[in-house]
């Protein structure tokens, strides 16, 4: 196994240099979009919107944005994704859809139906073969961690069938078609995988975990610090490196890993290599290409085309919807530092759709972004405009100052008399003066944000913290059916969903 490993850390790292093409994001894009279209040109969308006609001119990529409307889900599903639960075939893509990932966000009830087709598997794999030839470029990693357990702390495997399809989580459907030759290094494993209770299926990884030899750790952070909490009590052991020695990186995405990095930490012996990935329901979109650089690099030339909304009031009022028609920007012509929303169209027959992320870049050469919120997540009652970016880094400060654990919190806009406040709930264990807390959390987000700063002395007349046990976090995960898996607690609650919450704090706390 030794030389199995040095073989594969040799072909990365050979990999990694032949794949540092000098190609432009824009050459790559307007590639992407040309066979995107080519594709789909006899699809029923296809036709209606003339590919065939517009994919040969020399301005076939603003045809295509003056001619395609942008799409929510809503939209989309009305017209043309509603078809193909309905055995429609080569309704926005070729072919029939035989799988769909269920999707409900962090804000929605009711779960979307988001296609996933056989081109966008082999692309979403095309991907993370990519994510891994980048390691290459990566110092000081032993070769033999290739040769090591990979653990997939994913969405459960057993899809459900609907008809003549197939639902379930992304992450089920990707790992129930991984390559035969991975399934050596795969954890948890065909058989647990399967299992469709989240708290059994844990149970069962605790129990096998002492004959693994993981090397790679892959989730989101609040249930992998879970499982590994779990794991460490069961065995009586400090950290988890007493049970899995070889724990070396730590490959995670869906939620900023930031405020779960104190107390994550706490459960380790020694440093992990942290590797961030933005795969979302519809496509796996950017992932960290270098060690010392937090940024994700897009994948511009692997069935994806982008545009780029600004994320101003000028195109979104204060729930987040668009309000207009919006002019989009190319990867070309966006700016460094500016929020931009995220449409997207794709091999499973997306078409300009806004997937409901927003995104800031910090190079525009690389393609090289970081998340800071999405387009209902963010708050702005009288122009403070508070990303979901500016109360994460503040978090980590204030956890850093009191030196507790922060791992969940939320913030809605409340009225205060005639004018406005933010009421903040926030999960830890650690015995915390929530009056200083409070205090110092304010100072932080008027550090952060000049807006908030300025509306802080005028309409947002005030703040309210309250700390809450962790577990009322994950009781109210479960009791809305959203624990495990890809799951996250909501940043910002607005309307229903904070009346919902507030009732359920309320019970809790009786």
């Amino acid at each position: 196994m030794p030389i199995l490993a040095a073989i594969i850390k040799r072909s990365i790292e050979l990999r990694h240099r032949l794949t540092l093409a000098n190609n432009t994001p824009i050459n790559y894009q307007r590639r992407e979009l040309k066979k995107l279209m080519r594709k789909a040109q006899f699809t029923m969308f296809g036709q209606t919107y003339n590919f065939s006609g517009m994919v040969n001119s020399k301005n076939f990529l603003n045809k295509f944005r003056a001619t395609v409307p942008v799409h929510d889900y809503k939209s989309i599903y009305a017209r043309w994704w509603n078809k193909t639960l309905h055995d429609e075939e080569d309704v926005t893509w070729p072919g029939k859809v035989h799988y769909y990932a269920l999707s409900s966000g962090t804000s929605e009830s009711s779960s979307k139906h988001i296609p996933v087709t056989d081109d966008m598997v082999k692309a979403i794999r095309r991907t993370s073969i990519r994510q891994m030839i980048s390691l290459g470029g990566y110092k000081n990693l032993r070769s033999d961690i290739f040769s090591k357990g990979i653990l997939m702390l994913g969405g459960s495997t057993h899809l459900n069938q609907q008809g003549s399809y197939f639902e379930g989580d992304l992450s089920g459907i990707t790992t129930s078609k991984i390559p035969f030759w991975f399934q050596h290094f795969y954890k948890p494993g065909r058989k647990i995988s399967r299992e469709k209770d989240w708290n059994t299926k844990l149970d069962e990884i605790v129990e096998n975990a002492r004959q693994w030899d993981i090397g790679i750790l892959v989730g989101v952070p609040a249930w992998c610090q879970l499982l590994i909490e779990r794991i460490i009590e069961q065995y009586k052991v400090k950290t988890i490196h007493d049970i899995w020695p070889n724990l070396t990186i730590y490959v995670h995405g869906g939620v900023s890993f930031e405020p779960y990095r104190k107390s994550f930490e706490k459960l380790i012996a020694h440093p992990l290599t942290y590797i961030e990935t933005y795969l979302a329901s519809e496509g796996f979109i950017a992932y960290q290409h270098e060690q010392d650089n937090r940024s994700m690099r897009m994948v511009v030339n692997n069935g994806l085309f982008y545009e780029f909304v600004p994320f101003t009031s000028e195109n979104f009022n204060g729930d987040g919807e668009l309000v207009r028609k919006p002019k989009t920007l190319l990867i070309d012509e966006v700016e460094v530092g500016e929020e931009y929303a995220l449409l997207i169209s794709t091999v499973a027959g997306a078409w300009r759709y806004m997937i409901g992320d927003v995104i800031k870049f910090t190079d525009v050469e690389k393609a090289e972004i970081v998340i800071t919120g999405r387009t209902k997540h963010f708050l702005s009652l009288c122009g403070e405009h508070l990303s979901v970016d500016n109360m994460n880094k503040a978090i980590e400060m204030v956890s850093d100052e009191f030196n507790i654990s922060i791992n969940e919190f939320s913030v809605s806009g409340v009225k205060h008399g005639t004018l406005f406040a933010h009421k903040w709930y926030i999960g830890t264990d650690g015995k915390v003066d929530v009056q200083a807390l409070k205090l110092s959390l304010d100072e932080k987000l008027k550090m952060l944000n000049d807006d908030y700063r300025v509306e802080r002395t005028s309409a947002l007349k005030e703040i309210f913290v309250e700390v809450l046990p962790l577990k009322i976090f994950m009781n109210w995960m479960e009791k809305n059916g959203k624990i495990g898996s890809q799951n996250k607690f909501p940043r910002v609650m607005k309307n229903s969903q904070f009346e919902e919450w507030e009732k359920f704090v309320s019970e809790e706390l009786v």
